[in-house]
């Protein structure tokens, strides 16, 4: 496996996000984690100022959004600093996306995601963190991506040791596309019949990782409908899953503040309850409209 430092810089970081309470250190490294080709694909670290090798910490790994056709790294790079700065380790993955004109389904995403989930784990003593505690986190299709590594099997990379497990120890989705179904979800149109290869809503059993969900009740790619269902399967495998409707917000509502912060401040908490974080959030709560919850599943088109 490549382990391949492209630099290192120690950033003074002031208000990483709105709402932050006080300036912060951390470290900024850059990694390669596999090569196609002649290119590069990079990991963008975040790491605490008191970071060493050898550490425990938990980690979280973020893969952009874009449809699967576009995106970059940056877009989760204040959530990255922010969980730096309470002690994990923030990474954010560079993957390939679906070349335009290509209307099938995104294998080099899939194969990316779970590669570089394996770079990670194999790599944890290195990167200072505790293989046991990596998190996998996205917005829209990084949501979908990050669900694929907790539950759906195959579609690996033939280059991957397949003996390391890409699988992430919890989930943090921020408006996931992650049905791909043809009863509601999105994406069908890419992955036809073989939505069951790629659709993490339709491999949820037992094994998957506890999971929380953030999602705009006006979003239009993925419904509340679709997100109680998600629930509902995952409650009833055994799994804990919570979710987090915010009242007339769209898709991708999760990049712009007041929610931005209050997204981050209840993934900070569903993070603190499995253990891995410890103390309140350093963030400010916003003042937003009260949280909607999710209520009790009804049955879907289709269903029975």
């Amino acid at each position: 496996m490549i382990f391949h430092r492209k630099n290192l810089s120690l950033i003074l970081a002031f208000s990483l996000v709105a709402g932050s309470l006080a300036a912060a250190e951390f470290s900024s490294e850059t990694l390669v984690y596999k090569k196609v080709g002649d290119r590069e694909l990079h990991l963008y670290l975040e790491k605490p100022v008191a970071w060493k090798a050898g550490d425990q910490r938990p980690a979280i790994v973020f893969f952009f959004g874009g449809g699967w056709v576009g995106g970059t790294p940056k877009q989760f790079l204040g959530q990255s600093q922010y969980f730096a700065t309470r002690g994990m380790v923030g990474i954010r993955v560079e993957y390939r996306v679906i070349k335009g004109g290509d209307k099938g389904p995104p294998v080099v995403c899939c194969r990316d995601t779970k590669s570089a989930m394996r770079w990670v784990r194999a790599h944890a003593a290195e990167l200072g963190i505790d293989p046991q505690r990596i998190a996998a986190s996205g917005g829209s299709a990084g949501g979908h991506l990050a669900a694929f590594t907790g539950l759906v099997e195959g579609t690996d990379d033939p280059a991957d040791d397949l003996k390391i497990s890409p699988k992430g120890n919890a989930l943090v989705l921020f408006n996931p596309v992650f049905d791909n179904g043809p009863d509601g979800g999105w994406g069908t149109a890419r992955v036809g019949s073989r939505y069951k290869e790629f659709s993490p809503a339709h491999n949820i059993t037992s094994n998957a990782p506890p999971t929380v969900v953030f999602l705009g009740d006006k979003d239009v790619l993925i419904s509340t409908n679709v997100l109680e269902r998600f629930k509902t399967n995952m409650t009833k495998a055994g799994v804990r899953c919570d979710t987090h409707v915010y009242a007339g917000q769209p898709h991708s509502f999760f990049n712009k503040e007041p929610y931005k912060t209050a997204t981050l401040i209840e993934a900070d908490k569903f993070l603190a309850s499995l253990g891995w974080l410890k103390g309140e959030p350093t963030l400010k709560t916003p003042e937003i409209a009260p949280n909607t919850p999710v209520p009790a599943h009804a049955p879907l088109s289709g269903e029975k």
